[in-house]
Order: structure tokens, then C-alpha cells, then sequence
């Protein structure tokens, strides 16, 4: 035998180049570690979706695990045609609405995102009236988020997301045109309201993320 007799090392194949779908795959013939390198991956910008959509980091937590939970089961069933970041996304996303359907509400709210701001990198000033008018800033985006109408505030939150628009388009079940159309209405909406911020705090531009379409 080759290798181990002859006192040869093994190596094991770093994963981080890998295609998602090839790493599902891998997954689903029982490759644990080709499922840590998928949600080592794609964890943050997941919950960071579903915090900004429930606006609650209490719910986001239970759909975040709800949207990997479902993940793991349907492991057999992915089709490496499909990519796995729109194979998530549309995962997570109908876990938010199903849990809005069961809430009978679909704007709920209760403490903000708290939870996930803690989780964002610092300010490189951290002079407490820059740690206020931040505080300030970001508060204000999240209040202009949550005004804007459901399939906007999707359009954007899931583009912000870094999803490309026919993956937005993919994951809400619209033409990559109409994802288009809701993420430029939703863009103008959120200059308008966050125009006066912007101008008082200019410093702001790494909170308010506006996609260029």
C-alpha cells in the first residue's frame, strides 16, 4: 500500500474554492465538511437578511435555523442546475413568509436589530458623538427600510444581500424585469427619505447601501 506505509502525509483537499453546488452534492452523499465550508460561506449574509426582515433578532434566529433545518432535509433533492445561494435564499424567504402568515402580520416589529448591529464592524472613530449620530443614522435606515412596501423591501433587503437581480427575481418567483422595477422603486423611495441624513452625516455612505441600477 502507498502513502500511509511509506510514512506519507495525508492531505486533505481544502474546500474554499469549491462550487456550491458541487459542495451540496458532496453534502448530500454525507460530506459534513463540504456543509460546514456552504454555511461558513453564506451564514452571514443569510441572517443578515432575515434580521433586516423580521426585524426582530429573536424571530431571525428561529428562521435562521428553520432555513438550514430545511436545508439538511432537502439535501437529496438539490439540483446542481440550480444555485445554491437562490436554492437558500427562496428557502429562507418563503420561511419569512410562512412565519408572517402564521403571525397574521407581515411588518412585525419588537426591538429593532439590535442583534445583529452588535455584530457589525465598528466605526473607526469611536468618539461618542460619532457613536450617537451613527446610532442615529441607522436607525433611520431601518425605520425607511420597514416603510417600504413588502415586495420592494425584499427586492432591496435580497439585492443588498448580494444576490444578482435574476436571483432576486428567482427567489421572490418574478421576472428578473420585475425584480428590476421593484428595486428601483425601492432605491428612490430610500434616497428620498434618507436624503436629509445623508446630508447632515456624510460619513453614513458605508450604512446606506444603495445598489446601482
Amino acid at each position: 500500500m502507498r502513502g500511509l506505509g511509506s510514512g506519507g502525509r495525508v492531505k486533505w483537499r481544502s474546500m474554499s474554492n469549491d462550487d456550491d453546488g458541487q459542495l451540496m452534492l458532496r453534502y448530500a452523499r454525507g460530506d459534513m465538511r463540504a456543509f460546514e465550508t456552504l454555511y461558513q460561506r453564506h451564514k452571514t449574509a443569510l441572517y443578515r437578511y432575515l434580521v433586516r426582515q423580521a426585524r426582530n433578532p429573536e424571530t431571525a434566529n428561529d428562521l435562521f435555523q428553520e432555513a438550514w433545518s430545511k436545508i439538511i432535509v432537502a439535501r437529496e433533492r438539490f439540483e446542481p442546475r440550480a444555485q445554491f445561494r437562490t436554492f437558500l435564499f427562496r428557502i429562507a424567504h418563503n420561511c419569512f413568509i410562512d412565519h408572517c402568515r402564521r403571525a397574521s402580520v407581515r411588518n412585525e416589529t419588537n426591538g429593532g436589530e439590535d442583534g445583529w448591529e452588535t455584530m457589525l464592524p465598528g466605526s473607526e472613530q469611536d468618539r461618542p458623538d460619532t457613536r450617537a449620530e451613527e446610532a442615529q443614522l441607522t436607525a433611520q435606515y431601518r425605520a425607511a427600510i420597514a416603510t417600504l412596501p413588502a415586495e420592494q423591501r425584499d427586492a432591496f433587503l435580497l439585492y443588498e444581500s448580494g444576490l444578482s437581480l435574476e436571483e432576486v427575481g428567482a427567489v421572490t418567483a418574478v421576472s428578473p424585469e420585475t425584480a428590476k422595477s421593484r428595486l428601483r422603486y425601492a432605491v428612490a423611495k430610500l434616497r428620498v427619505s434618507l436624503a436629509p441624513a445623508k446630508e447632515s452625516y456624510s460619513s453614513g455612505a458605508g450604512v446606506i447601501q444603495e445598489p446601482g441600477v
